[in-house]
């Protein structure tokens, strides 16, 4: 099983879109294996976009990001990296196909809603930035249908 690192950003928070996007990620038939909220810090949003410093956006886009707390989220299933950026859609709200994340979500380059970790590798490397390793749980998902059976036989 693949694992990624999705971070719903503060404009998904502000919005109240928390549930609509999580329940995407669940419908599709990954995994939720960690989860949390923080506040994240200059030193660790300087690591995490540390390939865009250069960039006349990356102050706007930090100052954005510290605006509100992020919800920090890995996700576990087949080919979990590249379903999870189908879904998000395209990096831009306007470009981005209605029925995707950012598709219905947002209009904006940069408040764009979400973050998805773009390759294996770079969410193995996401992954460790954001979590713990006891943050990060293994367990098997109960079928219901089996455990409502038994119930009924006592």
């Amino acid at each position: 099983m693949e694992r990624t690192l999705i971070l719903l950003k503060p404009d998904a928070l502000q919005r109240n879109l928390l549930g609509q996007i999580i329940v995407r990620f669940e419908n599709k038939g990954l995994k939720v294996v960690g989860l949390k909220m923080m506040k994240l810090s200059d030193a660790l949003l300087f690591e995490h976009y540390a390939h865009q410093k250069n960039k006349p956006f990356f102050k706007d886009l930090v100052n954005f990001m510290e605006s509100a707390p992020v919800i920090a989220i890995v996700l576990e299933g087949v080919e979990a990296v590249n379903t999870v950026r189908i879904l998000c859609g395209p990096t831009s709200g306007r470009k981005a196909d209605v029925g995707s994340i950012r598709g219905d979500f947002s209009m904006s380059g940069q408040h764009n809603i979400i973050h998805a970790s773009d390759s294996e590798e770079t969410a193995i490397h996401e992954i460790q930035r954001f979590f713990k390793k006891e943050e990060i749980f293994k367990y098997e998902k109960m079928d219901l249908n089996a455990i409502y059976a038994k119930e009924e036989l006592i």
